[in-house]
């Protein structure tokens, strides 16, 4: 066997015909003479059944009592045969694949004959004897043609069959080659409409900049910054109280204490947004004050259910909180801060700002959302691209290993 050598793919069909030719072109002779050979048996076998279906319609038109039922007999028996030889198609130009289709269409058209036979024979005996004879004389010459054409099918046309397989082959590379074009394309256009959107989100991001660097748009945004503050300060100054405020208003929705609305509002407030609450309070939180008073009641009276520590930070925090007014100034900066921010929210400004911020943040939201779609496509595309690659590496793989068996040559098949 030689060495290796490199061939491109589109050179390969004309390669393939130069070497094969000698060994597939007798090969292709010898079947396309048995296949022609088979068709002529068949057309005897049909001339004969239609020369049995006329002289049994003949006698059948004497009306001869002791011959009309036979008659009748063959009738149906050849007019069957012809019904099922007719689904029959030989055709001189055919592949391996489909000489094996006739093969397996004229074994089937064979034993329905053959079971006809069997039916109407016993019946029709013993009149048109010269009929069934030439019947079963042609009948046999096609069973034995088809039986030829099979054998050379099974023993020596096996290369027939692969040079048609590596033909085959090169035309799917082709299509899987193209398949891989398309991929690239699309992954490309992925690519483009990424880059555009991810302009488009930089601008939009560059769009909500500038608007909260605007004028009073700017203060807005330190305003919220310093209420962030403010919160968590808030938070912190009443850490110790979260734990036995939830206990206290527990009590109050299942009854066992009695608190007025206005504070149960206001404790539900100080649970949920603790600036808000502490910052719409009159100045020294009374509110807050009182609910306190009620906390410290229920505590001596031990309905809060405490550990030690926890209840022990509790008390020390209302004591600081009802007696030391500890956040009196985190208060005033809270009505401060919040005082600021209602009179920004109520200037025209501020309205235009927030319209066409919230407005930039949909088209924010909706160009994200559009991209996650495109590098999901694109990922999607990524695999697919690959699996085309594999797809391409194994067709080569294989299409090299049936050359390598058609011819004894060793190729490489180059793809671009």
């Amino acid at each position: 066997m030689s060495g290796a050598f490199d061939i491109r793919l589109e050179d390969l069909k004309t390669w393939l015909e130069r070497e094969t030719t000698s060994i597939i072109q007798p090969l292709k002779s010898e079947r396309k003479k048995l296949t022609s050979n088979l068709k002529n048996r068949l057309e005897d076998f049909r001339s004969v059944c239609e020369s049995f279906l006329e002289n049994s319609e003949k006698e059948m038109l004497k009306s001869n009592p002791k011959t009309y039922r036979r008659a009748k007999a063959a009738y149906r028996l050849v007019q069957k045969t012809l019904e099922i030889m007719d689904k029959i198609s030989v055709s001189e130009e055919i592949s391996f694949e489909s000489a094996q289709k006739l093969c397996e269409d004229l074994d089937k058209a064979f034993a329905s004959v053959g079971q006809e036979r069997w039916k109407w024979f016993r019946i029709i005996e013993p009149y048109f004897i010269f009929d069934r004879r030439k019947f079963d004389i042609t009948l046999k010459r096609a069973v034995d043609s088809l039986g030829e054409l099979r054998n050379f099918l099974t023993h020596k046309y096996a290369k027939v069959k692969d040079a048609e397989a590596a033909f085959s082959s090169v035309d799917k590379i082709k299509q899987t080659l193209a398949e891989s074009k398309e991929l690239d394309e699309s992954k490309e256009q992925m690519k483009l409409r990424s880059a555009s959107l991810e302009k488009e989100i930089e601008e939009i991001q560059k769009k909500i900049s500038l608007l909260q660097n605007r004028g009073e748009a700017s203060e807005l945004v330190q305003v919220n910054q310093k209420i962030e503050e403010l919160d968590g300060k808030v938070k912190h100054g009443l850490r110790h109280l979260q734990k036995p405020l939830i206990k206290l208003r527990s009590l109050a929705q299942s009854g066992q204490i009695a608190i007025p609305l206005e504070e149960a509002k206001k404790l539900d407030e100080y649970l949920s947004n603790p600036f808000i609450a502490f910052a719409t309070e009159d100045d020294g939180y009374p509110l807050l004050k009182s609910i306190l008073r009620k906390l410290d009641e229920v505590s001596s009276q031990g309905k809060l259910k405490l550990k030690m520590s926890r209840l022990r930070k509790a008390q020390e925090q209302i004591n600081a909180t009802l007696h030391k007014d500890n956040l009196i100034a985190l208060q005033q900066s809270c009505k401060e801060t919040f005082s600021h921010r209602q009179q920004l929210l109520a200037s025209e400004a501020i309205a235009t700002f927030q319209k066409e911020t919230e407005q930039g943040q949909e088209n924010l939201r909706e160009m994200q959302k559009q991209k996650n779609l495109v590098d999901s496509r694109d990922a999607f595309l990524e695999t697919e691209q690959k699996k085309t690659h594999e797809k391409i590496e194994n067709q080569k793989t294989e299409l090299e290993k049936l050359i390598l068996k058609l011819s004894n040559k060793n190729v490489r098949i180059i793809v671009k």
